[in-house]
């Protein structure tokens, strides 16, 4: 499992894009990790799936709620991670209202989760290998702080508790 210090795994997330213009294309447009983070102070998170309850009804908001906080502490950007097709975060984006405040980034097939080694196995619940729920804090690509969640938890993954860690 990736842990403090080490850097982000050299992978490409996709993201939908509702609006042609600087440089990206109307649809999925490939965001390359390393570069994407390099320079930056990121909030990362990741959750299973999109449209899921405590995802869209705890996890999202949260960090759509503190954005600004976010920006005072320093951080650049804000990142969230599920194991889901870029058509369905920009489904989900349009429904949290995420436009300009969170990244909703697609890591399809797992690649991202796989070589950081958060996995969660649910092909007993019919979803297949997922992202596990965490938080990070990433600093020119390398990890500053990290939060990874018990099965089924939802405690330390949350806005409050990496905006403290931004901050700290």
């Amino acid at each position: 499992m990736i842990k403090v210090g080490d850097t982000l795994p050299s992978t490409t997330l996709m993201e939908f894009s509702e609006v042609e213009g600087n440089g990206c294309s109307l649809g999925p447009n490939p965001v390359d990790v390393a570069k994407a983070s390099a320079g930056k102070t990121i909030a990362v998170f990741a959750l299973p799936g999109a449209f899921t309850p405590t995802c869209s009804a705890k996890h999202v908001p949260g960090y759509v709620e503190h954005v600004e906080h976010f920006k005072a502490a320093g951080v650049d950007e804000i990142w969230c991670l599920s194991v889901n097709d870029a058509f369905v975060m920009g489904a989900w984006a349009r429904e949290q209202k995420t436009g300009g405040k969170v990244r909703m980034l697609a890591d399809g097939s797992a690649e991202f989760a796989k070589a950081a080694g958060l996995t969660l196995d649910l092909t007993a619940r019919g979803m297949g290998v997922r992202s596990n729920r965490y938080s990070m804090l990433v600093k020119d690509g390398k990890v500053a702080s990290l939060n990874v969640e018990g099965p089924g938890k939802f405690e330390v993954s949350d806005a409050a508790t990496l905006l403290a860690q931004a901050k700290g």
